[in-house]
């Protein structure tokens, strides 16, 4: 299996199954002389370990991470760094009953039409088990990117029920179950939530990641377009079936004038823009304004509720996927969106460093 590997010059190799004995990455490109400890990634990982709500997988894994090499004396030495997380709750019970059965609407089919094997324990590297590593990657691309460059992401819709975006306060993502920044929407999100798991099925949602701090000048104008990376990261993820950058789809219900971000000069001399429906990216390249990508999730398609499908022998069949199982995938995916923007912004520096400082 190839494309196990992300990135340019800040590089990440992800390795493991959701049911296998462990999970792990190795980083390479991060320069020497950071500190860097497993603190700095388990809080990352905290975010996304699954069991800490009703609202998600009930199963327990603690996400502890080792780093194997590539750190000695708290520091990193500008060799790989090696990741690995244990997995301790895994259980191929939760799919034994569909081993046979293809999902409607996930991967099962497509993986046995190329190769001719399945993991069904999961899925495999279909699991959304895989991104606990993209999230530790991103704990060290953080500590590339340094302490000016913040990056956040919310929950910004689930299913058809929308955040209002005048009650938008980042301090009240990390107090929800949700990674919701409007407060008086969650309840809301709670009963809708209930009552989609008590039916059996499951609900989509929208995340909203945010750069701040991020200086003009990075990415390049053509192949290595900053936000055309940023949408292949997105998209990368697990469940992920569309990406938007700033305005997004919404830039072509308007006009020329409505969409043309203005500018004027500060006092210190700096370009002010008076808008940013580019979402941070001229051209491939960063302008210095926050850098705004939202990303959609799809229902999981492991759900109690009998779907028509076929067996791997050809059979006629419905399936219905019992045991634990996430009702909204979204909710985890938000701390693996900012991982994705960290290690893209963290690749996109090193590159621009190397090209023009």
């Amino acid at each position: 299996m190839s494309q196990n590997s992300f990135g340019r010059l800040f590089r990440f190799t992800t390795w493991g199954e959701s049911h296998g004995l462990a999970i792990g990455c190795t980083v390479d490109g991060v320069p020497p002389r950071i500190p860097l400890g497993e603190p700095d990634i388990q809080q990352w990982l905290d975010k996304r370990r699954p069991g800490q709500s009703r609202h998600t997988t009930q199963r327990r894994e603690q996400d502890q991470v080792k780093i194997l090499s590539g750190v000695f004396d708290g520091m990193t030495t500008g060799t790989p760094i090696s990741l690995f997380i244990e997995n301790t709750d895994q259980r191929s019970r939760d799919y034994g009953e569909i081993k046979n059965k293809y999902r409607p609407a996930h991967a099962d089919i497509t993986y046995d039409q190329k190769y001719g094997i399945r993991d069904y324990r999961g899925g495999g590297r279909s699991s959304a088990r895989e991104t606990a590593m993209r999230v530790a990657a991103g704990g060290v691309a953080r500590k590339v990117l340094g302490k000016h460059i913040v990056i956040r992401a919310a929950l910004v819709q689930v299913g058809q029920s929308k955040v209002d975006r005048d009650r938008w306060d980042w301090g009240e993502v990390d107090k929800n179950p949700f990674f919701c920044p409007d407060a008086k929407k969650v309840a809301e999100w709670e009963s809708l939530m209930d009552k989609t798991r008590k039916d059996g099925s499951s609900l989509g949602a929208i995340i909203e990641v945010v750069a701040c701090g991020v200086p003009a000048g990075w990415g390049e104008p053509i192949y290595g377009k900053l936000d055309a990376e940023l949408a292949a990261s997105m998209m990368s993820i697990n469940a992920v079936k569309a990406v938007e950058i700033g305005a997004g789809m919404e830039a072509a219900c308007l006009r020329g004038e409505e969409n043309a971000d203005e500018m004027r000069l500060g006092n210190d001399g700096q370009v002010i823009f008076l808008s940013n429906h580019a979402g941070g990216v001229l051209g491939g390249i960063s302008s210095g304004q926050d850098i705004v990508v939202r990303f959609a999730v799809k229902p999981t398609s492991s759900i109690r509720i009998p779907r028509r499908t076929i067996t791997s022998d050809g059979d006629e069949v419905e399936v219905s996927t019992k045991g634990r199982h996430d009702p909204c995938v979204g909710i985890r995916a938000v701390p693996v969106g900012e991982a994705m923007m960290a290690c893209v912004l963290a690749d996109q520096m090193l590159r621009h460093k190397a090209q023009c400082e």
